[in-house]
């Protein structure tokens, strides 16, 4: 870590109304929350809505990323994220179901959770797997960050140069090679 921390990319969603009022609300909310964890501003992209994950698994998303400078490491900013989650009302109970606020530490600077072997393993496992099994350990970059337009739109905003340790691509890069149907279903909100 330098002077100014470590990057963190963070992709927020909701689908349901929490604590802080409705999905937009929460999300916004959210960014308030974030504050605490950084060092100096939190920037963020704007609100886009996205179909849910998996398709059909609920009311469409609001969705938005934000990046920020921070001296904790992985595992602390994981809790802290996981603490802002309970404060807005979320109860982790089933994978993959509606939820009032969603915060993925997408990326902490260039670390690799827990070595890169790992990480290939859960980043090709298959669909029909990742809805019934989670990794019992913190896996960054997120493992499926590059198939998820939902993220790699609104981080594309804030954070397009950011490169991937493994795949040798930036968010950008990472974007433009998801499919057309999926990066055209998430639209901005105005």
């Amino acid at each position: 870590m330098d002077e100014i921390g470590r990057l963190a990319l963070i992709a927020l969603g909701s689908n349901a109304n929490s604590n802080w009022g409705n999905p937009a609300e929460t999300v916004q909310k959210s960014i308030q929350a974030l504050q605490k964890l950084a060092l100096g501003p939190v920037l963020s992209s704007p609100l886009y809505g996205t179909p849910a994950f998996p398709p059909g698994a609920g009311p469409d998303f609001v969705n938005m990323a934000c990046r920020f400078f921070t001296k904790l490491s992985a595992e602390p900013l994981l809790g802290a994220l996981h603490e802002i989650e309970a404060d807005a009302g979320r109860i982790r109970d089933q994978r993959w179901q509606p939820r009032c606020l969603d915060l993925d530490l997408i990326a902490l600077g260039a670390d690799v959770y827990p070595d890169a072997m790992t990480h290939a393993q859960w980043r090709d496992l298959p669909l029909s797997a990742q809805a019934s099994i989670a990794p019992d350990q913190l896996i960054l970059p997120h493992p499926r960050l590059q198939d998820r337009s939902f993220v790699l739109v609104p981080l594309a905003d804030i954070a397009p140069d950011w490169h991937h340790p493994l795949l040798d691509l930036t968010v950008t890069q990472l974007r433009d090679a998801c499919p057309e149907e999926d990066r055209s279903s998430v639209v901005l909100l105005t």
